[in-house]
């Protein structure tokens, strides 16, 4: 396979999406497989449920002055996540500066974005379309993350990966670049791997797209955890609307709002702490070293644990704040157990005072 450039875009699209009817419901259409890391032994790589791949047909497309042979490929993933990948395949003997041209218009120029924007579109469109019955809760709310990467079968030690990474054609400080390769791998004299927060470069004389999946993977990773964190902010600003509503109400419907508060927050906090369990779980390295490293700087790199952490905090807080309904709660069904004993006592005076009188 020639060089080529691999424009991703990931998206959001369900809840959750069952592989064994995407499977069914693909076959006869459309080839497809289970995702496998070719290189690494079973054991060294665990994925609970790799996802489905399926090929998406080849066609030209015409980016700036020139057509390009693109091939499209798309991943499904059991998290809900749908990703699609165009490869751009370069012409033989294309030069490192004809490469790094075309790395720029991808990055600058608008009429190439939309053009690509619009065919990520119709092939979202196109899976999506036979995936109704696979799909649990589907409903796609804008949450995307797009990467571009570098696969290279053919690597000139002299060209500089810099310009390619950053799409960039100004020459860079030592500090900049230093940034940009510090999270270079390699591990033989045939490969090379760059990973950035927006871009990659993947050298390997031989063809593998083990590293491309990883960095997938960790990009799922990603999309997923910054969609339940966005997710978990507008809960929680529909939480304390909730609470403020709650409070202009009399007492005996306020601790029926309050129970309903606490049982959807009870809920959330359930999903979204299995979801995050799932996530991840989704993918682990555990006994190959070098893939160890290069996924788990990708995850670095595209900071997953700052959102993780977020995540973690709003929970927190969430759980905060059921304990508080929940005293609050507990606190009113005392006040008017309190009050339920001192108008018996009143009644059994009541109804005793004739006799009394008597």
């Amino acid at each position: 396979m020639p060089n080529s450039i691999w424009l991703y875009r990931l998206y959001d699209v369900a809840e959750e999406i069952n592989l064994e009817i995407v499977e069914q419901s693909l076959a006869h259409t459309k080839p497809t497989s289970r995702l496998r890391i070719s290189r690494a032994r079973l054991i060294s790589v665990h994925i609970p449920n790799p996802p489905v791949t399926v090929e998406l047909g080849e066609e030209w497309i015409r980016l700036g002055q020139q057509d390009f042979h693109a091939r499209f490929t798309g991943k499904v993933y059991d998290l809900g996540v749908v990703s699609l990948c165009m490869q751009i395949i370069l012409p033989e003997g294309y030069s490192y500066r004809e490469i790094k041209e075309l790395a720029l218009s991808l990055g600058e120029d608008e009429v190439i974005d939309r053009i690509t924007e619009d065919i990520f579109k119709k092939k979202l469109a196109e899976v999506t379309g036979s995936l109704s019955r696979a799909m649990v809760r589907p409903e796609f709310k804008g949450a995307e993350e797009d990467y571009i990467l570098f696969f290279f079968q053919e690597w000139n030690r002299e060209w500089d990966p810099v310009p390619l990474l950053l799409a960039e054609s100004e020459p860079v400080s030592p500090q900049v670049r230093r940034e940009t390769l510090q999270h270079s791998f390699s591990y033989g004299p045939d490969d090379l791997t760059i990973i950035t927060w927006a871009s990659a470069l993947v050298y390997d004389a031989a063809g593998s797209h083990d590293i491309p999946d990883l960095l997938e993977f960790a990009l799922t990773q990603l999309l997923e955890l910054r969609y339940y964190d966005n997710l978990l902010s507008e809960e929680m600003g529909k939480m304390y609307g909730d609470i403020e509503e709650a409070e202009k109400v009399t007492v005996l419907r306020r601790m029926g709002h309050y129970r309903h508060i606490m049982n959807r927050l009870m809920e959330l906090v359930v999903d979204i702490n299995e979801i995050l369990e799932r996530i991840q779980n989704s993918l682990k390295v555990t006994e190959d070293v070098f893939y160890a490293r290069v996924y788990g700087a990708a995850l670095a790199v595209f900071r997953t644990r700052s959102w993780v952490e977020s995540i973690q905090r709003k929970l927190s807080l969430i759980m905060q704040n059921y304990t508080l309904l929940s005293n609050r709660v507990v606190n009113q069904q005392s006040v008017l157990l309190e009050l339920a004993i001192v108008l018996l006592f009143l009644l059994e005076i009541f109804i005793s005072l004739p006799s009394l009188l008597h």
